[in-house]
C-alpha cells in the first residue's frame, strides 16, 4: 500500500511519482481560498492522508485528515466521509447513486476538488459527525466560531 500527504489549502498541484513497489503516489497540494462566510473552512490549511489500496484504481483511496477537524462529513478520527470515496456499486442503505460512488476513471484532482467542495458545503443529511451535523443545523453561529478555531490552529496562529 502507497500513502500519501496532501495539504487541501487556492489551487490543486499534483506531482505523479512512480512507486516501484505497487502503484503511483501522488503528493498534492490544495487550497481552500478565503470566501463569504457562507463557506466553512474558509482560508485554512488542512493536512489529509490518502492512502491507496494495491487494487487502485478499481478500489478507492482512503482519506483521513491529520489535523483537528470539526465538520459533518468528517469522523471525529479525520476519516473522511464523501459518495467519490465509497466502494463502487449500488449503496446499500439506497441514499446514494452508483455513479456518485467511486469508479476508476475518477482522478486525485477530482477527489481533492470533491473534498474541497464538501469543507465549503458540508452535507448534514450522510452525516459522519453527529455533533457536527447538529451544530450546522441547530446554532450555525456556534459552528463557524468553531471552524474559525480550527482554521486560526491550522494556520499556527
Amino acid at each position: 500500500m502507497c500513502f500519501v500527504y496532501c495539504c487541501v489549502v487556492v489551487y490543486c498541484c499534483c506531482v505523479v511519482v512512480y512507486c516501484h513497489y505497487c502503484c503511483v503516489v501522488v503528493y498534492c497540494c490544495c487550497c481552500v481560498p478565503g470566501v463569504p462566510r457562507t463557506r466553512v473552512l474558509k482560508a485554512g490549511c488542512f493536512l489529509p492522508f490518502l492512502s491507496f489500496p494495491s487494487d487502485y484504481p478499481l478500489s478507492p483511496p482512503k482519506m483521513r485528515f491529520t489535523c483537528d477537524m470539526f465538520h459533518p462529513n468528517i469522523y471525529p478520527d479525520g476519516r473522511v466521509c464523501i459518495s467519490i470515496l465509497h466502494a463502487p456499486g449500488d449503496d446499500p442503505m439506497g441514499y446514494e447513486s452508483s455513479a456518485e460512488r467511486w469508479s476508476p476513471v475518477q482522478s486525485v484532482e477530482k477527489i481533492l476538488l470533491s473534498v474541497v467542495s464538501m469543507l465549503a458545503e458540508p452535507n448534514d443529511e450522510s452525516g459522519a459527525n453527529v455533533d457536527a451535523s447538529k451544530m450546522w443545523r441547530e446554532d450555525r453561529e456556534q459552528f463557524y466560531r468553531l471552524a474559525q478555531k480550527i482554521v486560526r490552529k491550522s494556520l499556527g496562529l
